[in-house]
């Protein structure tokens, strides 16, 4: 029963922490700001969207984003405002302008550097000579004769 009462509250909590005193009276302005939350991510949990959090700054973003709309911001000008205050990292999906690309980059790069160094060390490996036995001179014979019979 316990178990039963813990899933049915799992399952009845909010998928979004947005608050009754935060909606918009503008169905198409709360819309425009319901679209521009789910990909601004909360600084605090880095996860999650503002809409998803609730944590106090993604409160006050979700806040900040209903204000600027309010005030007559289109959904880029709002974007940018924010990304100006916060910096980049408040985008769930960064640009790929500025210094972006070297982050994107960095994995293929990555691959392919390790591919090469790969093949670089298996055609060395099929290149080497292969090891000599080398026959044990009679005085270094002889002095593990002594050796073995101790």
């Amino acid at each position: 029963m316990k178990r039963l009462i813990l899933i049915l509250m799992l399952i009845a909590t909010p998928l979004m922490a947005v608050e009754p005193d935060e909606v918009l009276s503008d169905p198409v302005l709360e819309q425009r700001a319901l679209n521009l939350s789910k990909g601004l991510r909360c600084p605090v949990c880095q996860s999650e969207s503002i809409d998803e959090s609730n944590a106090p700054i993604s409160k006050d973003l979700r806040l900040l984003v209903r204000e600027r709309l309010v005030a007559g911001d289109t959904d880029q000008d709002a974007l940018e405002y924010i990304v100006a205050r916060y910096g980049e990292f408040v985008l769930l999906k960064p640009t790929f302008g500025g210094a972006n690309w070297l982050l994107w980059a960095a994995g293929p790069l990555m691959l392919l550097i390790a591919g090469g160094v790969g093949v670089v060390y298996v055609r060395g490996r099929s290149t080497a000579k292969a090891p000599q036995d080398d026959v044990l001179s009679a005085d270094e014979a002889a002095t593990l004769r002594d050796i073995l019979k101790k």
